[in-house]
């Protein structure tokens, strides 16, 4: 064997019966190479690594403490071995690569907790924190308590608004028998539409409501476009309750409401320059911005409050 420190991590055998044990002074080793059995896995390092810094390996392997060894001589650790190759590369070079997962962390860092290595656990906390940070949830949905509240979210949103209304209370008649798969496709499709415009879009739930499953579309405050999912039908001479899940329908007001991000006053420069070419133009510039602005408003108000079966272009 050459060079000052090897490490290997083979497993011991599950099998057979439990290596005897005795006791004797760390302080006593003679060789300059320990092997260490930490719950099974094997490793071989050095007393000069174990003794680096202040921690329970160095008072172990300086005579302060009783250590145990098998019949075999490796020293016995009764803790689990998978973070420990870790510990040792961490006494060696007092840096390592943590783990890239959370759970992964919280054990090595108990680990360095049990062995009293606090630069090893401040490392794990701060890379912990950092995580969390990255953690942030994608979007958040307002539930809506009450109808002022959802009117004040409403009208003080700068963003096209959203919101799925559900509240089964309010049947009193039984589903039909997909009634339930409608529904719960709907709030799916709500959770999906969320994620995808949620930097777009403010999506809001409701479930105080009066209809069991609606849908509500608003832009610049004011309501554009509603999409029941629920009717009444006759069943063997009973009233029932049908859910139905009109994705089509959804997806096409979703991206209606796309439309409206744009500020509630036309940006002049913009108009300037996708407007026509100025030396064409027979009125002032002062009336050709005044023509555009209105333009725009009655086009506005034409195309987004009234459905316009016509094609693009015409």
């Amino acid at each position: 064997m050459s060079g000052d420190t090897c490490l290997t991590t083979t497993l011991c055998p599950a099998a057979g019966p439990k290596p005897k044990t005795c006791s004797f002074k760390a302080g006593s080793l003679g060789n300059k190479y320990v092997r260490l059995n930490v719950g099974g896995s094997l490793y071989y390092t050095t007393v000069q690594v174990l003794t680096r810094h202040d921690t329970m390996l160095k008072a172990m392997f300086s005579g302060r403490m009783e250590v145990l060894t098998d019949k075999e001589g490796w020293i016995l650790i009764d803790r689990c071995g998978k973070h420990f190759g870790t510990i040792l590369n961490y006494l060696r070079d007092d840096t390592i690569a943590l783990p890239k997962h959370r759970q992964e962390i919280k054990e090595l860092m108990a680990e360095a907790k049990y062995y009293l290595i606090q630069g090893l656990v401040d490392m794990c906390q701060a890379a912990l924190q950092d995580k969390k940070d990255l953690y942030e949830p994608v979007c958040s949905i307002p539930i809506i308590t009450s109808p002022k509240e959802e009117e004040r979210l409403i009208e003080s949103s700068m963003k096209p608004v959203v919101k799925l209304l559900y509240n089964r209370s309010n049947n009193k008649y039984s589903y039909t028998s997909n009634s339930d798969d409608n529904l719960l496709k709907n709030i799916e499709l709500f959770d999906k539409l969320s994620l995808r415009f949620n930097g777009r879009v403010l999506f809001i739930k409701d479930v105080i409501g009066d209809e069991i499953c609606c849908w509500s579309f608003y832009g610049q405050g004011r309501k554009l476009a509603e999409v029941c999912c629920t009717s009444i039908v006759y069943a063997t001479e009973k009233k029932q309750t049908k859910v139905e899940f009109p994705e089509a329908r959804i997806y096409e007001e979703t991206l209606n409401v796309l439309l409206y991000e744009t500020p509630r006053v036309p940006d002049n420069s913009l108009l300037e320059a996708t407007s026509r070419n100025r030396s064409q133009a027979s009125h002032s510039e002062d009336d050709e911005g005044f023509e555009l602005r209105d333009r725009v408003r009655r086009i506005h108000v034409k195309r987004y409050s009234t459905y316009d079966d016509r094609q693009l272009g015409h």
